[in-house]
């Protein structure tokens, strides 16, 4: 189990609380500090089964100045969200072929077996 956490985001920290509170001890993901691979990032869209347009934070200022008006692919989109990974939405949990976003924080727990 991997949590993608964002620890200066106070909706990243709320559920790691809750995951602690259940009495889980995921593996923290600080990708802030280390981005993922763009195979980590693909393998974590296919987990969530969505298309990397629908976890970008599209208003974060870096989307708007940098992306907003240009069209992109997929693996574009990808690579934006490496090199900017504060474009990442968060928080997310990863369990075996499951991940969610934590937004509610609620969400997380569904993935749980």
């Amino acid at each position: 189990m991997k949590y993608y956490h964002n620890s200066r985001c106070r909706k990243s920290r709320e559920g790691l609380a809750l995951l602690e509170e259940k009495g889980l001890s995921p593996e923290v993901v600080e990708y802030m500090k280390e981005p993922l691979s763009p195979n980590e990032l693909m393998d974590l869209l296919d987990k969530l089964d969505m298309a990397a347009i629908d976890l970008v934070r599209k208003k974060e200022s870096v989307w708007k100045e940098e992306f907003q008006d240009k069209e992109l692919d997929e693996e574009e989109i990808v690579l934006a969200m490496i090199e900017y990974p504060q474009l990442m939405e968060r928080p997310i949990l990863e369990h075996g072929q499951k991940a969610a976003i934590g937004r509610p924080s609620e969400n997380l727990l569904e993935i749980l077996d």
